[in-house]
């Protein structure tokens, strides 16, 4: 992991008061598998509410977001960004914006994070992890696992002492 992605984490974090970290993913589509998975291991660190999203319940995870009123929600998610597998990158959801809403998320993200700024005004920022393989398949490659794992240690240092929301959700 670059020295880059940790400190625009820890920017990102800064003023943070209430967050949601949630993970996106598919269990059975190899290295999509990764937000997800680094949502679980964070879960299993706090022990904290956990909801599990499916396809059917978008719309009550987004209005449980707008209940907690959180001020950052951290989207995690694997994407093609033509950098090695594993590597990271820590995108705003207004560059999001730029980008069509043709996605092979049920509920594409861009469609997503204009709701939630909308109606959170939160700061939504989105971790995304190069893939080495999104076919079929059970388990991450060794490259993105490992980067689950930095991922998930760098994540617990920052969140510590922080109120969260965790949400995993097969999202494909």
């Amino acid at each position: 992991m670059s020295n880059a992605v940790e400190q625009d984490l820890k920017n990102w974090f800064a003023n943070a008061k209430k967050i949601v970290v949630a993970g996106i993913g598919n269990p059975i589509r190899s290295d999509d598998y990764v937000g997800l998975k680094i949502v679980e291991n964070l879960r299993a660190k706090f022990q904290r509410l956990f909801v599990f999203w499916n396809v059917r319940r978008s719309r009550k995870l987004l209005s449980e977001i707008e209940k907690f009123k959180p001020t950052h929600v951290l989207l995690v998610d694997a994407a093609f960004l033509e950098l090695k597998p594993g590597e990271a990158s820590l995108v705003d959801s207004e560059r999001m914006m730029d980008y069509s809403a043709i996605s092979t998320h049920a509920l594409p993200l861009k469609i997503f994070c204009e709701h939630l700024k909308k109606a959170t005004d939160a700061k939504i920022g989105l971790l995304l992890i190069e893939p080495k393989n999104m076919e079929f398949g059970e388990g991450l490659n060794v490259e993105v696992e490992a980067a689950a794992e930095r991922l998930t240690k760098l994540l617990l240092e920052l969140l510590v002492q922080r109120p969260l929301f965790f949400s995993k959700r097969s999202w494909r």
